[in-house]
């Protein structure tokens, strides 16, 4: 029992920190270093929730049910929605850390919760390919961009892209799993238990396919839209002038800057199974690179506010029209009561006069 627990104890993903635990190989210098390792990540994922649980609301707010709906705004609110659902599950998993990686939620939160992780993952980056891949077409190829560019196929566009990242996170909810571990039950990945060759296959596939399409080609594809957008577009004034270019190149810079560690450590990770060399750096870097990438959900609104004008000018606009409309309603209200006041006063006048 205990050879098949230190097994599975090696099979862990990143999500579930099992690199946390000691190890006997750690020193107490090293200890401490990833015990502020430790309350770094959680001062990471803290952050994330208190900016990005408001900032995606109100991106969510405006785009979906203030401003007009165009092909544009449609992208922008649902990699805000991916991002909120994701930040919404987040205190569980800051409640597993924090409470040194005991996970009293049950299987199915471990399944949901590890399953919404990847979503997110998934469903921002294929909305920032598609986003990518939109401006490119939209500024090189105006005639097209008009012709088929239009909000029912960017529904379909937008189905499609939440049923692929469903598809890509799917396998969370086979094989999450939860386990007694040293008077703990900690939320692992359960790729085989009596099998480590098939145990270990599945890690390094599953892991793989979530590099290379979660990462690598949406990364190839972004590059290639930017690099012809700035070789194509001869006329600066024209890619200087466009409303949303350099919002969404922000956008994109983000998200590679917050995961590209999180991927290079998840590469890393499965040479532990072969070489313990570094276990000390992969115990203090997949915990620092995964709250780094998800700090990435709540940068999105940040940039918007500080980048794009015309967000800012929306913003401003319908911030206003909300004040507006909420004085006067206070004042209609204070003029009703204030009638109903002079009404009631009038009518115990009436009365008084004729007893």
């Amino acid at each position: 029992m205990e050879d098949l627990e230190e097994t599975i104890f090696e099979e862990f993903e990143n999500y579930s920190y099992v690199l946390e635990y000691d190890s006997p190989e750690t020193n107490l210098e090293e200890k401490a270093h990833l015990g502020v390792v430790h309350w770094v990540s959680l001062v990471l994922y803290c952050s994330a929730f208190v900016l990005g649980i408001p900032g995606n609301a109100i991106v969510i707010w405006f785009t979906g049910f203030k401003w007009k709906k165009t092909v544009t705004t449609l992208w922008f609110l649902n990699l805000a929605i991916a991002d909120f659902i994701f930040l919404l599950f987040l205190p569980l998993y800051i409640s597993y850390v924090a409470m040194s990686f005991h996970w009293p939620f049950g299987v199915c939160l471990c399944k949901a919760n590890s399953f919404i992780a990847q979503l997110n993952m998934f469903a921002s980056v294929f909305f920032l390919t598609v986003i990518s891949l939109d401006r490119y077409i939209h500024l090189t190829h105006p005639v097209l961009s008009h012709r088929y560019r239009t909000l029912r196929n960017s529904l379909v566009i937008v189905i499609i892209v939440w049923l692929l990242a469903s598809l890509m996170g799917g396998p969370a909810l086979f094989f999450r799993d939860t386990l007694e571990f040293n008077n703990r039950t900690v939320c692992y990945n359960n790729f085989h238990e009596h099998d480590p060759d098939f145990m270990l296959m599945r890690h390094h596939v599953l892991t793989w396919v979530k590099v290379i399409i979660g990462y690598l080609v949406p990364l190839l594809t972004m590059s290639i839209c930017y690099l012809c957008l700035i070789f194509k577009v001869k006329k600066r004034s024209v890619l200087v002038s466009s409303k949303h270019f350099w919002t969404i190149l922000a956008v994109v810079m983000a998200f590679l800057i917050c995961w590209t560690p999180y991927h290079l450590f998840s590469i890393w990770e499965l040479t532990i199974h072969h070489n313990s060399s570094f276990h000390w750096v992969l115990q203090a870097g997949i915990p620092l690179s995964t709250g780094l990438a998800f700090l990435n959900s709540c940068l999105n609104p940040i940039l918007y506010v500080l980048i794009s004008k015309k967000f800012q000018v929306r913003f401003r606009a319908s911030v206003a029209e909300i004040l507006k409309y909420t004085l006067w309603e206070v004042s209609c209200s204070s003029t009703v009561s204030e009638q109903l006041r002079n009404s009631e006063t009038k009518n115990l006048c009436l009365l008084e006069t004729a007893q």
